[in-house]
């Protein structure tokens, strides 16, 4: 775990991997609007963190200006030491830039249409089933650890046709590319590699022995009349495996926190279950997990701010859906909200083409958590503990069940 030197001033000195900035970020976005709402870091070599939904909604669309080949804001080498993978990136279509991001995002559209996602939806309730029944009788669970963090890795793992068995070294990859984003580059390069040529294998197996699963889709996929790179397919496997893993146990996790909390919400999710489809909604605009990042091609104004080619923003989506500008109460769970028009899944050209799959795994885990357990609360909100870096969510989340169905 690399060393975070404290931060300053969030106005002036911002640091997302800072343990203080998930566990606080709230209140930190609230203040930052009121003061600051673009503020800056020299750290990551010059970064900008715009909070207002007007803001980040400009950036996300402007694909004149902003690259999304710096997808994840780290410490990287001198800028005159990259290798520009533009326009593809290594993990596209996330990190593509126009032409090519179009058609790269235009054939993963299908295997994540809906009606191929909803039929996962039984065995993603069999899983949160069997996850409850593992835990036995015990008072308190661990939420996050024990529930949240084990359906998307074993979901992802089941489409693209990885071994189940390798769960632990899927949630150390996440944590590699998300979490360790203030370490050195040259520290994280090994695991990067080791990550490439895992998939490089798998990649290869299902060349020698094909599978009907993502990967296989991905073998047969074409672009451009040709087939996919080797280095084209496992970016893409990178990119689902990072984007489909700790995006959704965080938007799980984040929920049962807030239930946990609010007893008023639960009961009426317990025995209204028609109101479901809209509190999901609400807490996917309240506790979104992500925030993206651009690297800045063309100076140019956020906020009225002149930002210079080569500065890199973090787009704080989860920031936007609590502007009070856009949307009333903003920082208030209401279940049933009927106006919602939140950025969870982004916005532009990069909004999420997995939004399908990640409302079905959150509508599922909610509901068949709440099912079970009509009745918890927070162990010991103290040891609750939360993520570093672009995506938010607890990573410790000790409940304790009062009532079991």
């Amino acid at each position: 775990m690399a060393t975070v030197k404290p931060v300053q001033s969030w106005e002036t000195d911002w640091d997302h991997a800072d343990p203080a900035y998930n566990q606080n970020a709230p209140q930190i976005w609230e203040q930052l609007r009121g003061s600051c709402p673009v503020a800056h870091t020299d750290r990551y070599g010059g970064a900008w963190l715009p909070v207002t939904h007007a803001d980040v909604s400009a950036i996300a669309r402007d694909t004149d200006h902003f690259s999304s080949e710096g997808a994840v804001l780290s410490n990287k080498p001198p800028r005159d030491q990259w290798i520009s993978t533009a326009p593809i990136g290594g993990a596209p279509p996330i990190t593509s830039d126009p032409p090519f991001h179009a058609d790269a995002r235009r054939l993963l559209l299908p295997a994540f249409s809906p009606q191929v996602v909803a039929e996962w939806e039984p065995e993603i309730r069999r899983l949160c089933n069997e996850l409850i029944d593992n835990m036995g009788d015990i008072e308190t669970v661990d939420a996050a650890v024990q529930y949240a963090q084990n359906i998307p890795v074993y979901v992802i793992a089941r489409m693209l046709g990885l071994p189940l068995e390798d769960s632990d070294y899927f949630r150390e990859t996440v944590h590699l590319v998300l979490e360790e984003i203030g370490a050195e580059f040259g520290e994280r390069q090994g695991g990067f590699e080791k990550l490439e040529a895992y998939l490089g294998r798998h990649v290869q197996d299902h060349i020698d022995n094909p599978k009907d699963d993502l990967i296989g889709f991905l073998l047969n996929a074409k672009i451009y009349d040709q087939p996919l790179s080797p280095q084209h397919v496992v970016g893409t496997i990178i990119l689902l495996m990072v984007a489909g893993i700790d995006t959704t146990w965080s938007s799980i996790g984040s929920s049962i926190w807030h239930l946990a909390q609010h007893p008023s919400d639960l009961s009426r999710m317990v025995n209204e279950p028609e109101l479901l489809p809209t509190a999901i909604e609400e807490l996917l605009r309240v506790y979104a997990p992500v925030t993206m990042a651009r690297i800045v091609k063309e100076d140019a104004e956020i906020g009225g701010c002149p930002v210079k080619r080569g500065d890199s923003v973090l787009l704080p989506f989860p920031a936007a859906n609590r502007d009070p500008d856009v949307f009333p109460d903003a920082d208030k769970v209401i279940i049933d909200r009927e106006e919602n028009r939140h950025v969870a899944f982004g916005l532009g050209i990069h909004r999420c083409l997995g939004s399908n799959l990640a409302r079905l795994e959150l509508r599922v885990a909610v509901e068949v958590f709440i099912q079970r357990f009509p009745q918890f609360e927070l162990a010991d909100p103290s040891a609750v503990t939360w993520s570093l870096g672009q995506v938010r969510g607890p990573r410790k989340l000790p409940v304790r069940i009062t009532q079991r169905a």
